[in-house]
């Protein structure tokens, strides 16, 4: 069963009305009159603003987003001192500046990463946001926002084997294992510079480091960010070498849109252009890093 989280948006609150206990009678009543009109205003504003400004989402008045939570410092749970886990990564805090923007309650959706293409495809939910790149294959069966955040892709494998494996020469073979995450980019990226070694798919991207880890595997490919925190958790493994790969190295990390939805696309494009000029994201960066390089958890909480 999927784990559902929701995060609130504040409701408004009302205003008391008080009375005056002494003056004029009429005064009193153009003060209360003109407050009371001034508080139905406020309430029909913030009920238009909870409405998304007429965005249309799959529940009224909420931003149902699907994530994919074992991708630090994307997203995954951080363990706080109440060893409780909590949602973070730089895509939840993106998530919760989109839904505060536009006025909607917030409603997150762990699942596996295929999982969230399966339902970006189906058009169940307002967004997907699991470090999604653009391909023309995903472009036929669902929309993407501008880029808010640029990667590279990585070859990591076990700091013994960094010499054997240091270029994509040395991986191309077929004796050589490379574990890729089901349904991601590299994939492609696998498939276009590595063609001939083998490749085992996984669900999650926890599960390739525990095959290489567990010497099941010779390395995996991921992007540069999931690598950086990979690595700081698990120090016997290590970024080997950076995979050229012109087609991807301006793509960029993009938030996906069920086909069909423009005016939710233009919405998320004016946040992700705000809160790039502002600095947000390089802080919501910044933050992420520091909460993965504690104690997390990444997957589902229901596989724990």
């Amino acid at each position: 069963m999927k784990k559902i989280i929701s995060i609130g948006i504040i409701a408004a609150m009302a205003l008391g009305l008080v009375a005056c206990g002494s003056g004029n009678a009429a005064e009193t009543t153009a003060a209360e009159t003109e407050a009371a009109n001034s508080s139905t205003a406020d309430s029909e504003s913030e009920s238009e603003s909870a409405a998304g400004s007429g965005l249309s989402t799959i529940t009224d008045g909420v931003l149902t987003v699907a994530i994919s939570p074992d991708f630090a410092p994307y997203e995954f749970y951080a363990i706080g001192e109440d060893k409780e886990p909590e949602l973070a990564g730089f895509e939840i805090s993106m998530a919760n500046r989109i839904a505060d923007e536009l006025g909607l309650k917030l409603e997150l959706v762990p699942m596996s990463f295929d999982g969230v293409l399966a339902e970006l495809a189906n058009g169940s939910v307002d967004l997907g946001i699991a470090g999604l790149g653009y391909t023309e294959e995903r472009a036929e069966v669902m929309d993407f926002s501008d880029p808010y955040n640029y990667v590279k892709q990585t070859f990591v494998c076990r700091k013994e084997d960094s010499e054997k494996f240091k270029d994509v020469e040395s991986v191309n073979n077929p004796d050589v294992l490379v574990a890729l995450q089901t349904g991601s980019t590299q994939q492609k990226v696998a498939a276009d510079t590595i063609p001939d070694a083998d490749t085992l798919l996984l669900n999650k991207a926890t599960d390739l480091v525990a095959e290489l880890m567990d010497g099941k595997v010779d390395g995996a490919l991921m992007n540069d960010n999931a690598a950086e925190i990979f690595v700081l958790n698990y120090p016997e493994l290590v970024v080997s070498f950076n995979i050229p790969y012109e087609s991807m190295d301006n793509s960029g990390d993009r938030i996906a849109i069920p086909k069909g939805h423009d005016d939710m696309k233009e919405a998320v494009n004016k946040v992700i252009a705000e809160a790039t000029a502002d600095g947000s994201i390089d802080e919501y960066k910044k933050e992420a890093y520091q909460l993965a390089a504690g104690e997390i958890y990444e997957g589902l909480l229901e596989d724990k």
